[in-house]
């Protein structure tokens, strides 16, 4: 069977029989609780849905923003990603009275350092939280860079993960974690990830949330010599947008494709990757399915 189709199950499971709620966004949602999907990545397989086109330089670019530890919009803008704008325009536009536009948005804050650090900043999101966790004796915590140490010094260990939930500072941030734990295992020379996520948007946040995890295994991988394993992929409150569900629709007629593979050009420490190290072959999509995004 081909992997896609797990999605595909999915999202028509929770588009046609999910539990109709209203939610914070206020377009409301389908949704399931509790989900699971399986992919092996050992033989290259990047988790690219082929029955739309993602953008998976974008999912990649975002992953890399992550690690660099990186709140402010300004770095993603500097790399044409513009999927965090919306929360920091909603609060710039509430805050103000100034309906600007997107484009004068986001182009002031490339222009202006001070404007991006006032406006552009997202809070202690899922950067801060990886590489600059603050314990309450003060000390800051590289929980990456501990992961790729218990990987190279343990790696039969259970406690090799990173998380984001970090209590004391979610209502500092402009949107809680939502792929909220990564946990890793190695066996037979592998390196496997589970993420568990506590809310996902199935058609538009899933398929980068996908690729940005692939990418992840990879560059840990590659840390501690590892070949890439198996993406474990759990989800909490997994949910299609009331306004998505024409587009699901549309995305379940197609039929997969063949899925790319994704190789790592060069070798780096964790810190210095860039998008040009990914290689991506073989990637033939339907075309994309567009849809807004509810903040």
């Amino acid at each position: 069977m081909h992997p896609e189709r797990q999605y595909l199950a999915l999202l028509d499971r929770v588009a046609a029989r999910g539990d109709e709620r209203a939610d914070r966004t206020g377009v409301g949602t389908r949704s399931s609780f509790g989900e699971l999907l399986r992919f092996d990545l050992s033989d290259g397989r990047l988790p690219a849905l082929t029955t739309k086109r993602v953008y998976w330089k974008t999912a990649v670019k975002e992953m890399l923003w992550f690690l660099r530890g990186e709140t402010n919009i300004r770095g993603l803008l500097a790399e044409n990603v513009r999927i965090w704008t919306d929360w920091p325009l909603a609060r710039y536009r509430r805050e103000t009275g100034d309906d600007v536009s997107q484009d004068a948005f986001e182009a002031r804050v490339l222009a202006d350092p001070g404007f991006a650090a006032e406006w552009g900043e997202l809070g202690p999101v899922y950067g801060k939280q990886w590489r600059r966790w603050l314990g309450p004796d003060g000390r800051e915590h590289d929980q990456v860079a501990g992961v790729v140490d218990a990987l190279r010094r343990d790696p039969a260990s259970r406690r090799i993960l990173f998380h984001a939930w970090n209590v004391g500072e979610l209502d500092r941030m402009a949107l809680p974690p939502c792929h909220m734990v990564y946990q890793f295992h190695v066996s037979s020379g592998r390196l496997s990830c589970l993420l568990f996520q506590r809310s996902c948007d199935a058609f538009l946040g899933l398929p980068f949330n996908l690729i940005g995890a692939a990418a992840l295994l990879r560059m840990l991988a590659q840390q501690a010599a590892l070949e890439p394993g198996e993406l474990v992929w759990v989800g909490g409150d997994v949910h299609v947008y009331l306004n998505h569900l024409t587009q699901v629709r549309e995305q379940l007629a197609r039929e997969p494709r063949p899925w790319p593979t994704l190789r790592l050009s060069r070798a780096a420490s964790v810190d210095d990757y860039r998008i040009e190290d990914f290689a991506v072959e073989g990637y033939d999509p339907h075309p994309a399915i567009h849809g807004e995004v509810a903040v």
